[in-house]
């Protein structure tokens, strides 16, 4: 098995879900008292969330270099970054390594086109860093979905639920329905499922839960490096 290297800590609640999701699945897959080989190196998500909130992305990118290189360094194979909102600077991390960068935006494309291949326009939840900007929204049109977002106010309610409530573990039932609120007005809007774009929010948010499917990157992700670790050839993504 090949070592599976994350960066984590934004949040760690969700970082952990990547960490228990990942050993579960190994140990399905290989039987015994098998679990994963990796290593993390889990950041300080306070200053990252104040830099975020500044705009200041240049200091952002640096420090997610740095924490890519310290995870090679460490000895892993494959590099996972445990959040959405930080694929924002995929491209310029992985030129910067030489290991494969498991995309998570293009591991989500490629699990909803397996599982549910009527699916081609998908509403889009996560941070407003996510939903608004277009690294992400991008990624996916690539694989040939059209992304619907949350108007306004709904994108502004989201982003709250996550900074404010599920990156400290605060799981409230009101949050839910609002979520869900959210979720119903994107289906109106012409989103035939719904991609779980930040990490935290399948914290809160459960397949079943939503009139149409639901997509959890964070189980999408962690289970696309299982695949990547056990694979004879790990020293590339197959993904982009």
């Amino acid at each position: 098995m090949k070592i599976i290297g994350l960066i984590g800590g934004m949040s760690w609640e969700s970082s952990a879900e990547y960490y228990r999701i990942i050993n579960e699945e190994t140990t399905r897959r290989l039987g015994g008292l098998h679990s994963a080989e990796l290593v993390m190196y889990s950041v300080d998500f306070e200053p990252i969330e104040k830099l975020q909130h500044l705009g200041d992305w240049e200091e952002l990118e640096r420090m997610m270099i740095a924490a890519a290189q310290r995870v090679e360094a460490a000895g892993a194979q494959v590099l996972l970054i445990c959040t959405n909102t930080m694929h924002k600077f995929a491209d310029e991390i992985q030129a910067n390594i030489h290991i494969p960068l498991l995309h998570i935006a293009d591991a989500t494309a490629l699990a909803i086109s397996a599982r549910q291949p009527g699916v081609k326009t998908v509403g889009l939840l996560g941070t407003r860093f996510t939903m608004e900007q277009d690294f992400y929204k991008n990624r996916l049109a690539k694989h040939g979905f059209d992304v619907v977002i949350p108007e306004l106010g709904d994108r502004q309610l989201v982003h709250d639920i996550i900074y404010q409530e599920l990156v400290l573990g605060i799981v409230r039932e009101e949050s839910k329905r609002s979520m869900l609120q959210v979720i119903q007005r994107l289906t109106e809007a012409g989103a035939q499922g719904i991609i779980l774009g930040c990490t935290e929010i399948p914290l809160l948010i459960h397949e079943g839960d939503a009139p149409v499917p639901v997509f959890d990157t964070t189980r999408i992700h962690a289970e696309k490096a299982v695949d990547m670790a056990l694979s004879v050839d790990s020293s590339r993504s197959d993904l982009t």
